[in-house]
């Protein structure tokens, strides 16, 4: 095999460990179990097997600083000394409490470090930063808060630390930093006033002085990631750019930076980003293949230009060939010194070595890659396109026999359902009858009272739950004896809803282990991991599926749990399904279909599941949604075609049945102002969404549009263990009536009762029943 190999860039890698590793250190140090000392060295190990590993792959830009604790946007914010006040931090090195406290709160109450005496721990009885999406991935990162006057100040060396600790084992690495202006965007401030922007001044210094430290102990490139890159950027952003790389230049001639982006094309910023005064730029190539012949053309010739081309973001293998007939062009044009191969983004979003993966279909197998094996393709690559594809010509010749065979495999092609995908009609997607004759017709049946009581579908998940979906999972509670635990379940939480008065029932879903995995789990076109482990955040690690075939459903998922629930009660009992985009936007997504076409597929067989419900005797039937919000595109210009087709998706699903059955919907991200058209076209029957955080002040989307079906804006926020009293969801209740007619409104909490404890949401719940029951008295004395 051929040492010459292109430069090879893994960009950054999973921090969490092939076996989790990070996860159990993490919870460890969090119970007491272990001191600050042993996470410290559980962490120094992670980071050299990972750069052991990649080294041993034939990485050869190997990054560092690419580890982190929990995110690496709260590591930026720690850098720059951007902790807000309540965390109590004074200076000089930032305690890990500190650090974790801005991560994830702390208990203290009176004890807090608010309180300014010197006895207290720093970040003891405060909240957490907020927490948000990355972009458009399912990863979840730290915002950064920013006030009015912001100090910035060099508060840790993590780049320089993880650096020389790479220097030390042997490894030359690349350190990765978020880039200033990326960084500034990310954040917000509680002032509406500040433009985080405007304090890029004070931020660059903090920059050069890690990039100073750097080059003065020997990094001689350094990645900075400027992922705004491919968002649609103002003027005074793209002044922002120039500034902060100019003063790099200046500061810092010798050290080449690779500016990065990722997700999405340069397109508008293409000028932007190939003036600044930069050494390498890269370019997603997978997520927005199209762009390179405007790269080439508007590169200057001395810009390195790294071309991301294995897949940071999906679990497909690459087809070495095809890939090789996109770069060899390229690299005889700019030369083997102005090219470089990478991921196209960090390989942070896909799980580590599909080594670990005994139980899969080995054909299945065959055609995956995670982190491990796609840097192994990036070096084959490399030693390709340097010493010839001789070299490596076994390694290519496999990757399109993988290729040839899910091209062509049964597995993934369904005739029937292909068929059926072209066959369906807009009047598929409509219902019978428009909102207001339906809504006469469901009132008529349900008979329901004002301000009617529900949950969004889910119950406490109790250890014992858990406890005996395990040993069912391994064989010990056999199959009956699990449905007999499931049953009494199931019966103990109906007659504890009657016995609160709840209007509208649910069963709490005690057996479904996910949203989506229970669902998957029972369509054609899925596959499931035991080991592809992803963070979400934190220590919360997610096994997407792998959704790689066309999508059908065998049988019914859900009618024989609704229909022996229904059978322990005479009020109505919701029947409780996932909808399409969301299965979809929590799934690794097959990349040889558009993603609408998939959707679609879905829908199609969600769509089967609502008729067999309504057809079993459901009248209510909710088609949760949770994750349509996120699957925006990046793009403004890129929403109305994803909208579009996700709606039509959603409506596919609900639109088979009789104008008296009533479709619920529940949406989890609550900023609806800039997508209100969709969601009315949406055309649910009822939506219920999260609004108590916000004092109802989100509803205000649906009192501009006058949107005209029936909300349950959530008066009881379940991400908080607090139990709200009567007269505080009365409040909300108020604030709800002032924005919406009173026969619109619905009472429920903001999201499903999963995650709480059963202490928490009896009482809670309680206080939600009276709540309605005392708005509902006062509402009909005023119109008697």
């Amino acid at each position: 095999m051929s040492s010459l190999t292109l430069p090879v860039s893994a960009l950054g890698t999973p921090r969490i460990g092939p076996r989790r590793e990070l996860k159990f250190a993490l919870e460890s140090y969090w119970s007491g179990q272990s001191s600050a000392d042993e996470l410290v060295a559980s962490a120094a190990a992670l980071r050299a097997a990972n750069w052991a590993r990649q080294h041993a792959l034939g990485v050869t830009n190997i990054p560092s600083n690419d580890f982190s604790l929990y995110d690496h946007v709260l590591d930026t914010s720690v850098m720059v000394g951007a902790i807000p006040a309540v965390y109590g931090w004074t200076g000089g090195e930032v305690p890990l409490d500190t650090y974790f406290a801005m991560a994830r709160g702390s208990q203290g109450g009176a004890d807090d470090a608010t309180c300014g005496h010197s006895h207290h721990h720093a970040g003891q009885g405060v909240p957490a930063l907020e927490m948000t999406k990355w972009f458009d991935t399912n990863y979840h990162y730290m915002v950064p808060e920013f006030t009015s006057g912001q100090r910035f100040a060099l508060a840790s060396t993590k780049p320089l630390d993880e650096f020389l600790e790479a220097k030390a084992l042997g490894y030359h690495t690349r350190p990765v930093l978020l880039g200033p202006v990326s960084y500034l965007k990310l954040g917000k401030s509680q002032d509406p006033s500040l433009d985080p922007l405007s304090l890029l001044g004070g931020l660059l210094p903090v920059y050069v002085e890690i990039l100073r430290r750097l080059a003065a102990h020997g990094a001689d490139w350094v990645q900075i990631d400027e992922p705004c890159l491919v968002l649609d950027l103002d003027e005074p952003t793209r002044q922002a750019l120039r500034v902060a790389y100019g003063m790099f230049a200046y500061a810092l001639p010798k050290l080449k930076l690779m500016l990065t982006t990722y997700f999405g094309a340069l397109g508008d910023n293409l000028d932007t980003a190939v003036e600044l005064p930069v050494a390498g730029l890269h370019v997603d190539l997978v997520r927005a293949p199209e762009q390179l012949d405007a790269v080439l053309a508007k590169a200057p010739s001395g810009l390195v230009l790294s071309l991301g081309v294995v897949d940071g973001r999906n679990i497909w293998r690459a087809n070495l060939a095809t890939l090789l007939d996109r770069l060899e062009p390229v690299l005889a044009r700019r030369g083997a010194d102005h090219v470089q191969i990478a991921a196209s983004c960090s390989l942070l979003h896909v799980p580590i070595d599909l080594a670990l993966e005994t139980e899969l279909d080995p054909e299945l197998t065959n055609w995956l890659a995670f982190a491990v094996q796609k840097m192994a393709e990036l070096a084959t690559l490399g030693r390709a396109l340097a010493g010839g594809r001789e070299s490596v010509s076994e390694a290519i010749v496999d990757s399109v026999l993988a290729a040839s065979t899910r091209a062509t495999s049964p597995k993934v092609h369904d005739r029937a359902v292909a068929e059926r995908s072209a066959t369906v009609t807009a009047g598929m997607t409509q219902r019978a009858s428009a909102f207001a004759e339906r809504h006469a017709l469901q009132e008529a049946a349900l008979k329901l009272p004002s301000f009617p009581t529900t949950t969004i579908g889910s119950f406490p998940q109790t250890s014992e739950v858990r406890k005996a979906r395990a040993a069912h999972a391994k064989g010990t509670l056999a199959p009956l004896d699990y449905e007999a635990f499931l049953r009494r379940e199931t019966d103990a939480a109906i007659r504890w809803q009657e016995e609160i008065g709840l209007d509208v029932l649910v069963h709490g879903e005690f057996e479904r282990n996910d949203m989506v995995q229970y669902f998957g789990e029972q369509l054609s076109g899925f596959a499931f991991t035991k080991s592809g482990w992803v963070q979400s955040y934190g220590s919360r690690y997610v096994r997407p599926p792998i959704l790689f075939g066309d999508v059908s459903r065998p049988k019914p998922m859900t009618v024989d749990w609704w229909r022996y629930a229904q059978s322990c009660t005479q009020k109505p009992m919701k029947g409780m399904l996932t909808g399409p985009v969301t299965i979809l936007n929590w799934s690794f997504v097959r990349d040889d279909v558009p993603r609408s076409v998939a959707c679609r597929q879905i829908a199609l067989a969600i769509r089967d599941e609502v008729q067999d419900l309504e057809q079993a005797g459901a009248r209510m039937i909710q088609i949760d949604e949770a994750a349509l919000r996120e699957g925006l595109p990046l793009r403004r210009g890129e929403w109305k075609h994803y909208l579009d087709w996700a709606v039509e998706s959603f409506r596919l699903c609900g639109s088979g049945v009789g104008d008296a059955t009533q479709i619920h919907t529940h949406m989890c991200y609550s900023e609806f102002n800039d997508i209100i058209d969709a969601i009315a076209a949406m055309d649910a029957d009822v939506i219920s969404i999260e609004t108590s955080r916000s004092k109802m002040e989100l509803l205000d989307a649906f009192v501009s549009d006058r949107y005209p079906n029936d909300i349950g804006p959530g008066v009881y926020d379940i991400h908080s263990p607090r139990v709200p009293a009567v007269e505080e969801m009365t409040e909300l209740l108020d604030k709800a009536i002032v924005r919406l007619s009173a026969s619109q409104i619905w009472v429920n909490p903001d999201c499903g009762l999963k995650t709480r404890q059963w202490d928490e949401v009896r009482p809670a719940l309680v206080n939600m029943v009276a709540a309605a029951r005392q708005l509902r008295t006062r509402v009909s004395e005023a119109a008697g």
